[in-house]
């Protein structure tokens, strides 16, 4: 809210603007990023806002990224290279640390 307005008129403006909001009770929130990494949101205060049916969310909270050590790229790599599964290919990713060669090595032999 803005400083210096009082909340219950800043909630009647924002109703005849037809502008919604809605607190939603999250503990954490995860954005998936499309390079593989994650924005995590810790305690995260989140307010769903629809304006003119459109939906929003603002979200604060302590932020920390993550970066995924296992990428689909890697998966893709390690399938076309042994024939394995997706599910085998990623898993020898996470046996052997991300590494690409043991892993082809490993689905190899």
């Amino acid at each position: 809210m803005m400083p210096g307005i009082d909340p219950k008129k800043m909630q009647a403006l924002m109703k005849q603007m037809g502008i919604k909001q809605e607190d939603i009770d999250a503990s954490r929130v995860i954005i998936e990023k499309s390079d593989g990494s994650k924005i995590l949101i810790n305690n995260p205060s989140v307010v769903k806002v629809n304006m003119s049916g459109n939906e929003s969310f603002q979200i604060t909270g302590d932020v920390s990224e993550e970066e995924e050590a296992i990428t689909s790229d890697d998966v893709n790599i390690v399938m076309e290279k042994t024939g394995a599964s997706e599910e085998d290919s990623r898993k020898a990713l996470e046996n052997s640390n991300g590494d690409l060669t043991e892993a082809i090595m490993s689905l190899s032999g």
